[in-house]
């Protein structure tokens, strides 16, 4: 992969802007927290940066099959450093408040969601085909690296106040945005139709004919949304496991531990068979995981449980991203990879909301023990559902292929690249 300049390029811009959202949610995890002392206001942190993705879908995905990707990203880059900057200097003037925090996480969300979609469509335009699973994967392990070490720095560096923290995250997502503007492109622009409805709602409309891909996506929107237990961590780490921003920091470092091992396994040693059966044992394990982490009350435990729990999701996210990108011709990624990039924010970002609503109902640990329960529920329904995705085989770019009877309804197609 390191004879692909753009592709490296790709990755640092990558690593830089994950390790700054990550600190970032670290410290706007723990000042809302400690503003308001309110776990239903930590779930409304994730409804915040989920509703601009919501409202923004259709045009999202449209503006990445039309314009220059790698202005958008650089450009969307660009305006999370400079939220980031406002954030620094309401904070180190005193004068920050939890209503500033939501605006602006706001406006960082309305950001990354043009950015997010539009950034997976570069991907296979860097890379040949038949080494995509393998940069999907790496590129995975740039995001779990940053997600192991951004939390864990920015618990640190929050001991000398959140302003130095946010004045990080915003020399790095300016320097992500440089990189992914200088980002090098060899391919034919895709042909543009006029947007049109038929248009706008073309992702949908492709992803509910392949079902394979519908059952992935799907399956990765409720079991996360119910099992993610992320918006409460600072709760677990003040009041039931008795840390302070640095114990958050390593609990949001945990499942990025486990999540990081398994891409650089991945990245060399992609998945040959079994891809969909191996995706439902590791949605499953999440589950069992995320119940674990409920009940300790130990911290060695609850990091121990969230390691197995990242470690378990990334295998669900090499297979799922990789069945989207090799089954989306060019000329939709955008608009697909938006509705998955949107489906992917409801399983986080609505996650936490929703982590937030169940807990002031019944409770921190009743409520990560139920979306646990939750997680296991889903994955048996999805697997009677959606048996196309249960044989999936190999989900390499040269033979992807499904194992099931003839008629199931999807077959290998390799995309344009």
């Amino acid at each position: 992969m390191l004879d692909h300049g753009s592709f490296v390029r790709f990755w640092a811009a990558r690593l830089a802007a994950v390790f700054a959202y990550q600190m970032q949610a670290v410290a706007v995890g723990w000042q809302i927290y400690a503003l308001t002392g309110s776990v239903f206001d930590l779930g409304l942190v994730g409804l915040a940066q989920f509703l601009p993705s919501l409202a923004l879908l259709l045009v999202v995905g449209h503006v990445a099959d039309r314009y220059d990707r790698r202005r958008i990203v650089g450009l969307c880059q660009l305006i999370e450093g400079g939220a980031a900057v406002l954030l620094a200097v309401l904070s180190a003037s005193g004068r920050i408040n939890e209503h500033a925090i939501f605006t602006l996480i706001a406006v960082i969300g309305a950001a990354r969601a043009f950015e997010m979609p539009t950034q997976q469509t570069l991907l296979p335009s860097l890379v040949p085909s038949r080494l995509l699973s393998r940069a999907v994967a790496a590129n995975a392990t740039a995001g779990q690296t940053a997600i192991v070490l951004g939390p864990a720095l920015g618990g640190l560096l929050y001991i000398a106040g959140p302003a130095t923290v946010y004045a990080l995250c915003a020399v790095l997502f300016l320097v992500a945005s440089g990189l992914s503007a200088s980002l090098r492109i060899e391919r034919k622009p895709p042909h543009r139709d006029p947007p049109t409805l038929a248009t706008l709602f073309a992702g949908i409309a492709f992803i509910r004919r392949q079902r394979a891909l519908l059952g992935a996506i799907s399956l990765d929107l409720f079991a996360v949304l119910l099992g993610g237990a992320a918006a409460l961590f600072p709760v677990y780490a003040r009041d039931i496991l008795h840390t302070g921003p640095w114990g958050l920091g390593l609990l949001r470092s945990a499942p990025a531990i486990g999540a990081l091992a398994t891409a650089a396994w991945l990245a060399h040693h992609p998945l040959q068979r079994r891809a969909g059966a191996m995706m439902f044992g590791g949605v499953a394990v999440f589950g069992v995981a995320t119940i674990v982490f409920g009940l300790s009350r130990s911290f060695a435990l609850s990091l121990a449980a969230l390691v197995v729990l990242g470690t378990a999701d990334m295998v669900s996210v090499v297979v799922r991203q990789s069945l989207v990108q090799l089954r989306t011709p060019d000329a939709m990624r955008g608009r697909v990879s938006a509705v998955n990039s949107m489906f992917i924010g409801a399983s986080n970002q609505l996650g936490e909301f929703e982590s937030g609503v169940t807990a002031a109902w019944f409770g921190t640990v009743p409520s990560v023990v139920i979306g646990g329960i939750g997680t296991l529920l889903v994955v048996a329904l999805w697997m009677r559902m959606f048996r196309e995705l249960v044989h999936v085989d190999a989900i390499d770019a040269e033979r992807e292929s499904i194992s099931g009877p003839p008629g199931d309804g999807e077959r290998s197609a390799n995309p344009r690249h």
